[in-house]
């Protein structure tokens, strides 16, 4: 039997960085394991499907898919939590780490594949994965090939002409609230790190590591910057904050979900329910409009029941409903 979790990904995965985040914060032992094709057919092997992170365990179990992986592991090294004990805090951490997997990563995505500069240089670090020794012609038709790839997969995270502009508003909103709120505070919920952080801080992490994403967040948010750096070896540096300390600022950031995140989310799932190819929804006065996207309402749904699981909902409603995000979650 194994001694050390083994964890199949890449540094330009932002589910990977997170789980390998995560049990860095744990003092979990583990074997990071870059995919390549030099493993390819062990890990296709382990798969069920084949996307990274995977993540194999000590007794050999293969798991699959961020947030259950994080799920599972802490319920066997609960300490030290990534949950505060205030119910409240806890969904309303578990909310915004859902944000950061989803809305977040469309962001970093869009910006990642749409100019020419950011998807050549990400395509070329993928391609040494691809090639093994350095045959530059190689690398350079291989680069080609998976920059060319992905521009055809923009569609499934909503990446458009059309979007372009409003998810540039949506990024640019996003770092103003997390940089007020990261001067006064070293992670979301207050000296330690939390669910939150590990679902939202790998998505600017990589989008800090490309060149037009590295480029605006290090002239307008750097704060949020070394927060995402942080993120990368968090610590227990004290306790996590009660609402009324957070809600000045964090209280904007929980707007944000319930402006953008939830009302998108909510229309992604009913345009599956109806078997659309195509939906438009109202973001703010403007028209977000993109093909939908089956695991995404899976995931409101697990979401909605975390939140039902809440024992004591007086104050989690509250707070929910002053925040525009109730009335996605009921």
């Amino acid at each position: 039997m194994a001694t050390k979790y083994r964890i199949f990904g890449s540094e330009l995965s932002p589910y990977s960085v997170k789980i390998r985040s995560y049990l860095r914060y744990k003092n979990i032992p583990y074997e990071w394991v870059v995919r390549g094709s030099w493993n390819m057919e062990e890990f296709s092997k382990l798969a069920k499907l084949p996307l990274i992170p995977l993540v194999v365990t000590p007794s050999d179990a293969v798991l699959q898919d961020s947030t259950p992986i994080i799920e599972h592991i802490e319920s066997q090294y609960p300490s030290p939590s990534i949950h505060p004990k205030d119910e409240s805090l806890k969904f309303i951490s578990a909310l915004i780490e859902e944000y950061g997997d989803e809305w977040g990563n469309k962001l970093m995505f869009h910006f990642r594949w749409w100019h020419s500069d950011d998807r050549n240089a990400c395509a070329r670090v993928l391609a040494y994965s691809r090639v093994v020794g350095d045959d530059e012609e190689e690398i350079e038709k291989v680069t080609a090939s998976i920059a060319e790839r992905m521009v055809t997969r923009r569609h499934f995270t909503g990446s458009s002409k059309d979007n372009a502009p409003l998810i540039k508003r949506y990024l640019n909103e996003l770092l103003s609230l997390l940089e007020h709120h990261l001067s006064s505070h070293r992670y979301l919920l207050g000296e330690r790190p939390a669910f939150a952080d590990f679902g939202l801080a790998p998505q600017i992490y990589e989008l800090a590591s490309d060149p037009t994403g590295g480029g605006i967040i290090k002239n307008r948010a750097p704060h949020t910057l070394a927060w995402s750096q942080r993120m990368l070896e968090p610590k227990n540096e004290g306790d996590f904050l009660k609402w009324e300390d957070l809600e000045p600022t964090l209280g904007p950031i929980l707007y944000n979900v319930g402006n953008f995140f939830l009302p998108w989310s909510s229309a992604n799932t009913n345009a599956i329910k109806q078997n659309k190819d195509l939906f438009s929804v109202d973001l703010d006065s403007e028209k977000y409009t993109q093909n939908p996207q089956k695991y995404h309402a899976k995931s409101l749904a697990s979401l909605k029941e975390r939140f039902q699981a809440v024992r004591d909902h007086t104050q989690v409603d509250r707070i929910l409903e002053n925040y525009n995000c109730l009335k996605w979650l009921i």
